[in-house]
């Protein structure tokens, strides 16, 4: 049996029936029968996307974007646009379908030559609570796209809300599954490739079983984020994008900046304006319109910051601006000069000095990590760093967002592979070669 609660009241939301193995893998089968007829034609996909699965999401999103809240905390106007950001990639592989998964013809001494993009199969997307709409949206939307079929393995805490996303989508090849994990590992060989966003060990895992059955992968793991601010910086601006960074989704995002390093001439005055920043973050209720930071999404995710706070004091200076009550951790500094490698998936910012590029850049690439990088500063100074940064993506004067024109993910332990774009859409695609004499 799943239980799921509500983060901020502890309130009893709703009770599910964990299906068994053999059930769950019933729908794998039933979603295979339907996948042959569902790649035939890629207008007609286009035209299901278009007159009912965008509509059905644009009509039921603040009914969505509350279940979100209630299941994991999230700020109702951050679910709220979680939702519209999903509308917006729905668009996205509306506008670009056929750019994306025509056949793409190349010059050869052939007579005809190209290259096609044909579905995989049946696809396991296997995602987190954090953000339980966009992160679903960016796997499941471009394999639908490509042909695919897929079911959905959610996290538990938002049951309700991947039971929902079945229901808008609406489709025979798209089903939520409501299993465990270790049910949901051993369904790995039976499907063609698994798409997973979470924690680096639970990916090491899944990408284990993946690859014993020889299956393909794209792992979004975790981060830890570097957000470098130069001496070239506007400090005002700069601090104020490193409360964005740090705080949005009560800090519970693998792309929050997490190591705020900065350079020792300003190292002062950006953390006042830091502290000041931060401590008029409005804090509480996340059904409440003006609330910016909420409850973490479980008891459990709370104990565990709580406990890197601790380990953090031994050799930090610990700044807490605001009261713990519940689940919620209010808005917290640690300024140390130690290389903590922990993802803290909290609002808990490590903010360090340091004193030219040479070291900021093996500052940022100190951690295991490898997912997004942001820097502020002089533009050409700061262009100029990129190349030696170890990252997926680099933003310069810009906290890190996922957008869905561009690819995204990271490199060492954050990942393989992309998602977004037309290059984390031809994931899972068998990219086809065709030659003819």
């Amino acid at each position: 049996m799943i239980e799921t609660h509500d983060p901020f009241t502890g309130e009893l939301l709703a009770s599910y029936r964990t299906e068994s193995e053999e059930e769950a893998l019933e729908k794998i089968r039933n979603v295979y029968r339907e996948q042959e007829s569902w790649s035939r034609n890629l207008d007609d996909r286009i035209s299901i996307f278009k007159n009912f699965v965008r509509k059905n999401f644009e009509r039921e999103t603040n009914e969505l974007a509350t279940l979100i809240t209630r299941e994991m905390g999230k700020p109702i106007s951050q679910a709220v646009s979680e939702v519209k950001k999903s509308i917006k990639l729905i668009d996205y592989l509306i506008e670009n379908a056929h750019q994306i998964f025509d056949p793409e013809h190349i010059k050869t001494e052939a007579k005809k030559s190209y290259v096609r993009f044909d579905p995989l199969g049946v696809v396991m997307s296997i995602e987190p609570w954090n953000f339980p709409i966009w992160q679903v949206a960016r796997a499941v939307f471009p394999a639908l796209m490509a042909g695919n079929g897929v079911v959905l393995k959610h996290a538990s805490i938002v049951t309700g809300t991947s039971l929902k996303i079945q229901e808008l989508i609406d489709l025979p090849v798209f089903r939520s599954l409501v299993v465990d994990g270790k049910t949901a590992s051993s369904l790995i060989k039976y499907v063609d490739g698994v798409a997973f966003t979470g924690s680096t060990a639970t990916g090491q895992k899944i990408a284990e079983e993946a690859g014993r059955n020889l299956k393909k992968v794209v792992m979004e793991l975790g981060g830890s984020d570097p957000f470098i601010v130069l001496k070239s910086a506007d400090i005002e601006k700069a601090a104020k994008n490193a409360v964005l960074g740090r705080l949005q989704n009560n800090g519970q995002s693998c792309i929050a900046s997490k190591r705020i390093l900065v350079h020792e001439d300003i190292f002062k005055d950006f953390s006042e304006v830091l502290r000041e920043e931060m401590s008029k973050v409005v804090i509480g209720n996340p059904l409440e319109e003006s609330t910016y930071l909420g409850p973490l999404s479980s008891k459990e995710q709370a104990e565990t910051i709580k406990r890197q706070i601790s380990e953090l004091k031994q050799k930090s200076q610990i700044i807490t601006l605001g009261s713990e009550k519940g689940n919620i951790i209010p808005p917290t500094l640690a300024i140390t000069d130690i290389n903590y490698q922990d993802e803290i998936f909290g609002p808990v910012a490590i903010l360090k000095k340091f004193m030219d590029k040479e070291d900021a850049i093996r500052m940022a690439n100190e951690t295991p990590f490898g997912l997004g990088t942001s820097i502020w500063g002089d533009e050409m100074e700061a262009e100029g760093m990129i190349p030696r940064i170890q990252a997926g993506m680099v933003y310069v004067n810009s906290i890190v967002f996922s957008d869905p024109r561009l690819p995204f993910g990271g490199v060492k332990k954050s990942g393989i592979g992309r998602e977004l774009s037309k290059y984390g859409s031809r994931e899972f695609t068998n990219m086809k070669t065709v030659w003819i004499s």
